[in-house]
């Protein structure tokens, strides 16, 4: 779910904000940058961490993938696409049970994330390889 942000500027500058975003449930932030000849990173997801992205500089393809089980995914799992750029503060939620890759579309992107759990506070992080899911 998109989370659209918002931008004024006016003679002093430009001012990107977010007036919906609800922060509470933030435990833990940190940012990627994708080495960009290696740009996508994934798949990688969780069945009970949540997370937040938006994008700080640049801009970034985030692909999703509901995942219908962990442990044997089907290969065939709809795969929706996201385009998060930094004109506006625009945060994508990742639910629970969703896997990401990310792609950084131009050089020196930079993607702030959110999480609701701190680092090894669950043991829940899944990977496949990038040619996994059709």
């Amino acid at each position: 779910m998109l989370l659209e942000g918002k931008k004024h500027q006016d003679s002093r500058g430009i001012i990107t904000y977010n007036n919906n975003f609800d922060a509470s449930e933030i435990k833990r932030i940190y940012t990627i940058e994708n080495n960009f000849k290696n740009r996508v990173r994934g798949w990688q997801g969780h069945k009970v961490e949540q997370r937040w992205f938006a994008c700080m500089k640049g801009s970034f393809e985030i692909s999703v993938i509901e995942v219908d089980d962990f442990e044997n995914p089907s290969k065939d799992l709809t795969v929706r696409k996201y385009i998060l750029a930094d004109d506006a503060l625009t945060y994508l939620h990742i639910p629970p049970g969703c896997i990401t890759a990310i792609d950084a579309r131009l050089e020196e992107s930079k993607l702030l994330v959110l999480s609701d759990h701190r680092l090894r506070e669950v043991n829940d992080e899944y990977r496949f390889s990038l040619d996994y899911f059709k």
